[in-house]
């Protein structure tokens, strides 16, 4: 069997460690090892290999809890957005925000988030590029666009928001009645995959002046391992799935390695982001895993962790730490368990 046919149905293939290229003794300690880390906190490991289950492991969580993946969710979002280009809703991802969602520049002074926080003129630049890889500016004082990397949530809203209005799917008076872009998500991404994922809208506190239905309503997604597991494969198959081109494949390569504006323009200490991916292509990330690694991570201990070069998908939902370097200690033990 061609291991690039085998894709999870309504329940996933089972595989022996062994058949995989696994230890099945290395695994288990790596279970050990969780355990004792953990002192009684709740974690959810799936191993995935050539499309088939390989070990999973659930300490004080059920395995179908739907749990919030946070910014995990901005690699959907990227996702979505070579989706729109690819359908031509979106020009390209060079093409300017205000031109597809002018309400973004409708946020005076003392109508954003905080102080010295709304829409500058110099916002009227922003493109979908700079809004995929955080460095927009949007609503940043002194940020011109596409020359700082500052991760943030505004300008993912924007984005998404701008999106969904390319869909006729977002309307700013009725910002929780619009379908949104998880509409979206659910018929391009959801339904065929086969996932169970369900969505929820969030906003900071703000002020009561603070015009959150023009950049807030961050539409996140929670869900239960296995789904995460579904995407992971997904992008790990570069968009494909079950012979459909889902995502088309030369955005997700674009989106995992580092993003243009980024490379060309931040310290190369930087160098660890795309379009809503963190990536590792230069080993600043995680210096002791693949160069060809990725991952979506999110708030709450969420990754999911992909290395092409080994067929292999890893997704902690969640792990055991929360900052993203510490992922690296549970996947090298994971990889060591791996011998091919």
């Amino acid at each position: 069997m061609n291991k690039e046919t085998v894709f999870p149905q309504d329940n996933w293939q089972r595989t022996s460690p062994r058949e995989v290229g696994f230890s099945a003794q290395k695994l288990g300690e790596v279970e050990e090892w969780f355990e004792e880390e953990s002192e009684g906190s709740p974690y959810r490991v799936v191993i995935v290999r050539e499309g088939r289950i390989v070990d999973e492991w659930y300490q004080g969580m059920e395995k179908d809890q739907l749990y919030e993946i946070a910014s995990a969710t901005k690699s959907v979002f990227s996702c979505m957005l070579g989706i729109a280009i690819e359908e031509g809703k979106v020009a390209s991802a060079d093409e300017r925000l205000v031109d597809y969602y002018p309400e973004a520049m409708e946020v005076p002074e003392g109508e954003g988030p905080k102080e010295n926080r709304y829409a500058f003129p110099v916002n009227e630049r922003i493109t979908f590029r700079q809004l995929i890889s955080n460095t927009s500016g949007y609503m940043k004082p002194g940020e011109a666009p596409g020359q700082v990397f500052h991760y943030q949530t505004y300008g993912m809203n924007v984005l998404i928001h701008a999106i969904a209005k390319a869909y006729d799917l977002y309307d700013v008076d009725k910002p929780e009645k619009s379908p949104g872009l998880r509409k979206l998500i659910d018929e391009k991404l959801k339904v065929p995959l086969g996932a169970e994922w369900d969505y929820y809208l969030h906003n900071f506190d703000l002020h009561s002046e603070a015009r959150i239905n023009i950049f807030g309503y961050y539409e996140g997604i929670k869900a239960h391992p296995l789904d995460l597991a579904r995407l992971g494969l997904l992008w790990e198959r570069e968009g494909r799935w079950e012979g459909g081109q889902l995502v088309p494949r030369d955005w997700l390569r674009e989106a995992t390695a580092v993003a243009a504006p980024i490379r060309e323009n931040c310290p190369q200490e930087e160098w660890k982001y795309g379009y809503g991916f963190w990536t590792n292509e230069y080993g600043l990330l995680w210096p002791d895993l693949p160069r060809s690694s990725y991952a979506a991570i999110g708030a709450g201990k969420n990754l999911i962790w992909i290395e092409p070069g080994l067929d292999l998908v890893v997704v902690l939902s969640p792990g055991l730490w929360e900052e993203k370097e510490d992922f690296e200690r549970p996947l090298v033990k994971i990889l060591e368990a791996c011998q091919t």
